[in-house]
């Protein structure tokens, strides 16, 4: 999921910012590659979900800041660009270790969901 290698963090910091919004966990999945700006992020979202989350700037923007707060991402003091050229009119975004750990977690405790679900649809359809 993410190159940066993860720092411990203690269960319960972790647990205790889940469930995540459907918005919050897509940021986090688009920085987990790559530092991004804003509309960069929107990019990204739009094309994983193939359109089927299209964030608005204003969702994007209320949400980043609430990520910063919670300290699940960052503006790096440089931002990384690919082609060597900055814009300083783009503010940059860096998931944190802890924004690894808790999008690791939500992508787990996600899957649990869909195994309990397919468990439990089985059994009615057995039934």
């Amino acid at each position: 999921m993410d190159y940066r290698a993860p720092m411990a963090h203690d269960q319960s910091e972790v647990d205790a910012l889940l469930p995540l919004q459907q918005a919050e966990f897509h940021i986090l999945l688009a920085l987990c590659a790559d530092d991004r700006h804003g509309y960069g992020i929107i990019q990204d979202v739009d094309a994983r979900t193939n359109g089927a989350l299209r964030l608005s700037p204003g969702t994007l923007y209320r949400t980043i800041q609430r990520l910063l707060e919670q300290g699940l991402i960052e503006e790096p003091r440089k931002p990384a660009t690919r082609d060597g050229r900055d814009d300083p009119r783009r503010r940059y975004y860096r998931i944190t270790p802890l924004g690894t750990a808790v999008a690791r977690a939500e992508t787990q405790r996600l899957a649990d969901l869909v195994k309990l679900a397919k468990h439990v649809r089985r059994d009615a359809e057995s039934s």
